[in-house]
């Protein structure tokens, strides 16, 4: 099976390569190879590849940025998968595209299900969102959310810089939703992919906290390891107290039930996986 991966030299475009099965021959593109604004360009490289499977882990996720910058948003999150999707139709392949929770508004009480009604607050969400309505009935939809990995830029590793500079943090206490380690989704991706599903799935670790019970678990996980020496003041502050351009869902859990049948698998809680995560972080050195 030929498998071509976009955005390989991200966190979960790395993951997918190391969790790739020996059945895949992979090749892995990142915006050094192809620049997924260039419709010429991209529909080239696919041509030229001809893949029986693409996995687009690429995507414009500077959430804060796309809200002045919608056009560029727009090309990587939405064309640039109709492009994808076009070329696997005329190739007879399959595309596997990665979403996000940004997609959904944050109102509801309960963890979205993947059929529920998308309705995104943000340019970064709307432009995801209309990323997903390019797929066929044939292709493979995978929702997840607070993406990380060792080594990787993400909030993870932004605490941790931040506990080894400063003796008080604020972060928000009132936006909850679930953590998720780019290895443990990757390895659901793959999952998926064996299993020959289709449609709408979701990933994420299990539980759900807020980014300042994140950030608390991250402290004490991390001193243990060495990564900081001494827990800095933790503050909870409110989304208000820290305001951004874009807006962020207040709540954005997602129901990954679906997920976890089909693959006849326990979910794993997003403790367990941070853990692992900062292991590999402190073998970093």
């Amino acid at each position: 099976m030929k498998v071509l991966i976009t955005g390989a030299g991200g966190q979960l475009g790395g993951a997918l390569q190391r969790q790739a099965p020996s059945h895949a021959e992979i090749t892995a593109i990142d915006v050094d190879d192809v620049d997924l604004t260039d419709a010429a360009m991209l529909s080239a490289k696919l041509d030229a590849e001809s893949p029986d499977l693409i996995i687009n882990a690429a995507a414009y996720t500077a959430v804060d940025k796309a809200e002045s910058d919608e056009e560029l948003a727009q090309a990587i999150n939405a064309d640039a998968v109709l492009l994808m999707a076009n070329a696997m139709e005329r190739q007879g392949g399959k595309l596997v595209h990665v979403s996000t929770d940004f997609v959904f508004d944050g109102t509801s009480s309960k963890p979205y299900r993947p059929d529920d009604q998308r309705a995104p607050i943000s340019v970064y969400g709307r432009t995801k969102a209309a990323g997903e309505d390019h797929l066929r009935n044939a292709d493979l939809l995978v929702r997840t959310a607070w993406v990380y990995e060792a080594g990787g830029a993400n909030f993870v590793r932004t605490m941790i810089r931040l506990m080894n500079e400063r003796d008080t943090l604020g972060v928000v206490a009132d936006q909850i939703g679930s953590p998720t380690w780019a290895s443990g989704l990757a390895q659901t991706i793959w999952g998926l992919v064996d299993a020959g599903a289709t449609g709408t799935y979701h990933h994420t670790d299990d539980g759900s906290i807020s980014w300042h019970e994140f950030a608390v678990a991250i402290a004490q996980d991390a001193q243990e390891l060495g990564l900081i020496k001494d827990i800095p003041t933790i503050n909870p502050i409110t989304t208000a107290d820290y305001p951004t351009p874009a807006s962020r869902p207040a709540y954005s859990v997602l129901d990954c039930s679906a997920t976890l049948e089909t693959l006849k698998t326990t979910p794993v809680h997003w403790r367990e996986n941070l853990r692992k995560m900062l292991k590999e972080e402190a073998a970093l050195g």
